[in-house]
């Protein structure tokens, strides 16, 4: 697949540079811009539609026709600037180094700035128009479908504040972002991990693909120094981190008291419209049934035959003579397709595209950036999948869920007009999740063997534990340090270091010793920087297993209503576009039902076992 210096940089215990790897293993960033000159002629277009908006501000409650003309200038701009953002995201992301592009990076942030600044006047002036008269906008075909548009700028009202504040506030959303943006250049392209001999003893130099596929490893001293190497510079860089996290918190609570919400939580899921009430439901529904998580690490330990489960023993096999099966991306590539065939050729058709033109950079190289993502919505152009492939099953796993969002994101730009061409966070996991689902499904009836089904239902377990209650966890963890930060409390290394050991603990049970290093977690998850978005995965993963279900057992009317799901964007409220898919977020039972089939796979699992 590769040539000589890939296999020879590899060898040497290095990452291969991107341009040992092939072309269609890269993204195709032509499909955005041609060249980079092009992405500065629409920089500089959208830099010349600044001024305009200063054409409609103080006028928009004076005349409909003037608030046509405002929209359209402000929908024209925002296509123009999330197509640049996108192209500059994905140029910076597939390697951190490169100057032209970090620079590009920051120009496009100040841009956004620029923009959000300019048209803050916008929402503020709507708010002062008459409701009967906006709704008169709606009459004319072009703003036809601008009722949920009206809908959500009045619900808003209250938390909408003076042009000069709103344009303030903007100003600020770019100096918001610089912990985040920090967090993410030292950790993925200047921290330095150690180098360490692998199992094979031959040195290797430790990476954020190389920690998690260690986690797989049969073999526990080399799991060990993994997690140990792995953790070394979070470790060191702990005060310095803590800076960055707390600063994080702050600038989204000094936010939600400018905007006068109660509360940094009830900002963030003011904006999709998600009562409180679903996110603390989540964490309390998750507590009250941790008994199948704490069976899941009692059989762990039994089965590995150790004296106490380890944070780094958390995803490797319990069976011993198991061996992973490795697969290529093009093999991972055919299963995936294969597993939602259920879904008809609506869906595959798109798949099968992104599959063949290079949507998907698929390989860890120098400096690219770690983990992987689904870029979401760019209206006029098709989402883009980041990966770092390391030939394990979790990769699979990793490709159908970031396809799951690939999906969503597509099916909504081509079916939403651009005011609705992104959906939320809160509906994005559910997307996701479901591919998973439905892979596993898939993966289970194909097995050709107890053992490959065992494994299999290993695999189901470390899913729920990883995406449903380590993500609770996280979640509650989130609340807790902002409700602590919100209430003067002043949060140090060490006080996060104690608060996320007892919750581990809590979570996983007396079967699990937590490291010193593990302490450390708090410092390394992105996520933690994104204000609430880690309670998604949960909900999202509870949601999409009522949706295979009834996928499985209802079939194509079920379909269609998941197609019609994929295609509604933000054209409704998250918690309705659910609803109208079949699943009630407002109930606890999705939750109780995801416990439940944990403590089934656990059944069956110790009967094949004969335990």
């Amino acid at each position: 697949m590769f040539g000589n210096r890939f296999l020879n940089s590899v060898e040497a215990g290095g990452l291969p540079s991107r341009d040992e790897i092939e072309e269609k293993y890269k993204w195709n960033l032509c499909d955005i811009y041609l060249t980079n000159d092009d992405w500065e002629k629409d920089f500089q277009s959208v830099k010349s539609n600044i001024p305009k908006y200063s054409n409609y501000e103080g006028n928009l409650t004076s005349d409909i026709n003037l608030i046509k003309e405002c929209l359209l200038l402000d929908e024209e701009t925002g296509i123009k600037l999330e197509r640049l953002y996108l192209y500059s995201m994905l140029s910076k992301d597939s390697d951190l180094r490169k100057e032209i592009y970090l620079s590009m990076d920051n120009r496009i942030k100040s841009l956004f700035a620029e923009v959000s600044a300019a048209s803050a006047f916008i929402k503020p002036e709507l708010l002062e128009v008459d409701e009967n008269a906006l709704r008169e906008l709606v009459s004319e075909e072009t703003f036809s479908h601008y009722h949920h548009f009206i809908d959500e700028l009045l619900r808003d009202k209250k938390h909408t504040l003076g042009k000069a504040e709103e344009k303030i506030l903007a100003m600020e959303s770019e100096i918001n972002s610089i912990p985040y943006d920090v967090f993410s250049i030292f950790t993925d392209a200047d921290m330095k991990f150690p180098i360490i001999e692998n199992e094979n003893g031959e040195p290797i130099e430790m990476s954020h693909g190389r920690f998690y596929a260690a986690l797989y490893s049969k073999n526990r001293e080399y799991r060990k120094r993994a997690y140990e190497a792995f953790y070394k510079p979070f470790r060191g860089f702990s005060n310095t981190i803590n800076v960055l996290f707390n600063g994080n918190l702050k600038a989204n609570i000094i936010t939600a008291k400018a905007r006068k919400f109660n509360s940094a939580l009830h900002a963030s899921l003011n904006r999709n419209n998600i009562p409180i009430s679903v996110y603390n439901n989540l964490i309390k529904s998750v507590e009250d049934n941790l008994q199948p998580m704490h069976r899941w690490a009692e059989l762990k330990k039994k089965l590995l035959n150790v004296e106490y489960l380890a944070p780094y023993d958390s995803y490797v096999t319990i069976f011993e003579n198991h061996s992973e099966k490795k697969y290529t991306y093009n093999e991972a590539v055919k299963i995936v397709f294969d597993s939602l065939q259920i879904m008809g050729e609506e869906y595959l058709t798109p798949l099968r595209t992104a599959f063949e033109n290079r949507w998907i950079d698929v390989y860890e190289t120098q400096a690219k950036r770690s983990g992987a993502y689904s870029s979401g919505t760019t209206f006029g152009v098709h989402p883009f999948v980041l990966l770092n492939w390391t030939d394990l099953l979790n990769d699979v796993f990793t490709l159908a869920h970031e396809m799951g969002h690939n999906m969503h994101s597509y099916f909504t730009g081509k079916y939403q007009p651009y005011i609705y061409s992104n959906y939320s966070i809160f509906l994005a996991e559910v997307a996701s999740t479901f591919n998973e689902s439905l892979l596993h499904e898939y993966l289970i009836k194909n097995s050709s063997s107890k053992e490959e089904k065992l494994f299999l239902m290993e695999k189901y377990l470390n899913n729920v534990t990883a995406t449903f209650y380590r993500q609770t966890m996280f979640a509650e963890f989130e609340k807790s340090v902002y409700e602590k930060t919100e209430n003067g409390i002043s949060l140090s290394s060490s006080d996060l270091r104690l608060f996320y050991k007892e919750l581990y603990q809590k979570y996983w049970g007396s079967a699990m010793f937590v490291t010193e290093d593990e302490e450390y977690t708090w410092a390394r998850i992105p996520h933690f920087y994104y204000n609430f978005y880690v309670f998604q995965y949960a909900t999202g993963f509870a949601a999409s297993e009522a949706l295979t279900t009834k996928v499985k057992h209802e079939g194509s009317m079920a379909v269609q209503k998941y197609l019609n799901f994929l295609k509604a964007g933000s054209s409704d409220y998250s918690i309705n576009i659910l609803k109208n898919a079949g699943v009630n977020m407002d109930s606890s039972e999705p939750i109780i039902a995801t416990a439940q089939k944990m403590n089934e796979i656990l059944d069956e699992m110790e009967i094949l076992l004969n335990i």
